[in-house]
C-alpha cells in the first residue's frame, strides 16, 4: 500500500464525490491529495451522451474487475504467460515478435507493471486491500492521483483545433490519449466504419496505417493485432494519427514507443482472462500515466472498455453475442434506431459549429429536431446484468470455468430469443451473424 495511506477507510465518511461521472464517481481522501476513491456506478453510457441506462450489478461487477485485473497487471508471473502467449503465436512475425518483446516486456516480467491501483475498500471493515480480493468487495477502489489536463479550444481563421502546448511542459500527468488495441475487426468497428467511406486508393493507405496485411472486413481476427489511437479530452473521441498522436502526448518517441508496446501486451493479459470462459477478446482500450521516466496504466478496465464475445446458433446462422457494452450499442441501432439516427445527426452539427455535442443534442430534443432518450427494455437489461454477474463470479473464482461457459452461452441463446420478441432478429443477424 502507498505509505501516505492509512489501511482502513470508512465509506460512511466519504461525503459528496468531488466529480461525478457517466459511469463513476470519485471522492477525495481527506488529507491524502495524491490519491482518490473511484465508485463505480450501475449507470452505463453510450455514443459519448453521457448516462442514460443502468444495469443491476454491474456497479459492483465493474469494480470487482478492475481490482482484479490490476492486480494482475501487477504482477510478473502475469508477463511471463504473456511472454508465452507471444511465442506460441505463429502469425505474429519474427521481426514484430521481437520488437515487442525487448525492453518493455522484460521490465514488466521482472517487477510487474506500474499502475495507479493501490486496492479495493473491504465494504463492511473498511481495509484497503491490496493482495487478492476483500472478503466483502465494493464499489470503492482507491487509485493514485494523477493531473487531468485538457487542451484548450482555438479558433484559428474560422476553423476549430485544440492546443496540446500544456503537455510538452508537464512531468506528471494523464496522457490525453485512448490507445485502442485490435485482435480483430467486429460489425461495430469505428475503424471498419471509416474504411468503408474510404476510397479505393485511401482505403489501402488507411489498411497501412494500422498495420493490416489486406483489406479490413468484419468479424475477421488478425494475424497480429493493431492499435489506433484516439483523443481523450476533447468534446468527444477523435481518430488521430500515429504522428499527431505522439505531439497530442507530450512524451517523447521512445516513451510513446512504450506506452504503445504496453497498450499490447496488456491486451494479451486480459485476453487470457477471458479464454479461461470462452469468451474471445476482439478490442480494448487503454490509459496511460506519466511521472517523470515512468508510465502507468490508469483509468478503467471493464466491460465498459473491452469488446468480449461468444457464438450461439440461431436459425440455422452463427451469431455474435456482446458480453460487454458493445450490446447496449448494438440494442440502441437496432431497437431505437431513429434515436441513433438523431445522435449522429447532432454530433454533425457540433463538429460544423465547434460546439459541444451533448449541448446540442440536448437543446435539438427540447426543440423537437431530435427524439428523445428512449428507455431500455427491461428483460435486455436483465440480460446483460446476469452476463457481468457471470465474469465477476469468473474473476472471483467462486464457479468453475466450465459451468460459466454453459451459463454465458444459455444467456447469450436467451438475448436472440429476446431480439426474435421484438421481431428485431433479422438485423440483429445482420449486424453480428456470419
Amino acid at each position: 500500500m502507498a505509505s501516505d495511506l492509512p489501511s482502513h477507510l470508512s465509506l460512511l465518511t466519504l461525503g459528496e464525490p468531488i466529480y461525478r461521472g457517466s459511469v463513476q464517481n470519485l471522492y477525495a481522501v481527506p488529507g491524502h491529495p495524491d490519491h482518490i476513491i473511484c465508485e463505480t456506478t450501475e449507470a452505463g453510457s453510450v455514443f459519448d451522451v453521457g448516462s442514460i441506462f443502468t444495469i443491476q450489478g454491474n456497479d459492483l461487477n465493474r469494480a470487482v474487475f478492475r481490482h482484479a485485473m490490476y492486480r494482475r497487471l501487477a504482477q510478473p508471473e502475469t508477463w511471463r504467460r504473456v511472454e508465452k502467449a507471444l511465442l506460441e503465436t505463429s502469425t505474429l512475425g519474427e521481426t514484430w515478435r521481437s520488437q515487442l518483446m525487448d525492453g518493455t516486456l522484460p521490465m514488466m516480467m521482472e517487477a510487474g507493471a506500474r499502475t495507479h491501483h493501490v486496492g479495493m475498500i473491504d465494504a463492511v471493515t473498511g481495509q484497503i486491500v491490496t493482495e487478492g480480493m476483500p472478503e466483502h468487495p465494493s464499489c470503492y477502489n482507491v487509485v493514485r492521483r494523477f493531473p487531468v489536463m485538457r487542451p484548450q479550444q482555438r479558433n484559428i481563421m474560422g476553423n476549430f483545433v485544440f492546443d496540446y502546448a500544456q503537455f510538452h511542459q508537464s512531468n506528471t500527468y494523464v496522457v490525453p490519449l485512448e490507445y485502442i488495441v485490435r485482435f480483430g475487426v467486429t460489425s461495430g468497428s469505428s475503424i471498419l466504419r471509416k474504411y468503408e467511406a474510404l476510397g479505393e486508393k485511401e482505403r489501402h493507405a488507411f489498411a497501412h496505417e494500422l498495420g493490416l496485411a489486406g483489406p479490413m472486413q468484419a468479424w475477421q481476427m488478425l494475424d497480429r493485432p493493431i492499435y489506433d489511437l484516439t483523443s481523450k479530452y476533447e468534446p468527444e473521441d477523435r481518430a488521430v494519427t500515429k504522428q499527431e498522436a505522439l505531439l497530442m502526448s507530450g512524451l517523447s518517441a521512445q516513451a510513446f514507443l512504450s506506452t504503445i508496446k504496453m497498450a499490447l501486451l496488456g491486451a494479451w493479459a486480459v485476453r487470457e482472462l477471458l479464454q479461461e470462459v470462452g469468451l474471445q477478446l476482439w478490442d480494448l482500450k487503454w490509459e496511460f500515466a506519466v511521472d517523470g521516466d515512468d508510465l502507468f496504466f490508469v483509468d478503467t478496465i471493464d466491460a465498459d472498455s473491452f469488446r468480449a464475445t461468444g457464438t450461439v446458433e440461431v436459425d440455422g446462422c452463427q451469431l455474435i453475442i456482446h458480453y460487454n457494452k458493445q450490446a447496449m450499442r448494438d440494442y440502441y441501432r437496432v431497437a431505437c434506431a431513429d434515436w441513433y439516427a438523431g445522435v449522429n445527426a447532432a454530433k454533425q452539427e457540433a463538429a460544423h459549429t465547434g460546439q459541444a455535442f451533448k449541448e446540442v443534442l440536448r437543446a435539438g430534443q427540447a426543440a423537437g429536431k431530435y427524439p428523445q432518450t428512449p428507455e431500455v427494455d427491461a428483460r435486455f437489461l436483465a440480460l446483460q446484468a446476469r452476463k457481468t454477474a457471470l465474469i465477476r463470479q469468473h474473476v472471483l473464482g467462486e464457479t468453475e470455468a466450465a459451468s460459466l461457459r454453459a451459463s454465458l452461452q444459455e444467456t447469450g441463446r436467451e438475448e436472440a430469443e429476446f431480439y426474435r420478441s421484438l421481431g428485431k432478429l433479422p438485423e440483429i443477424l445482420a449486424l453480428n451473424g456470419r
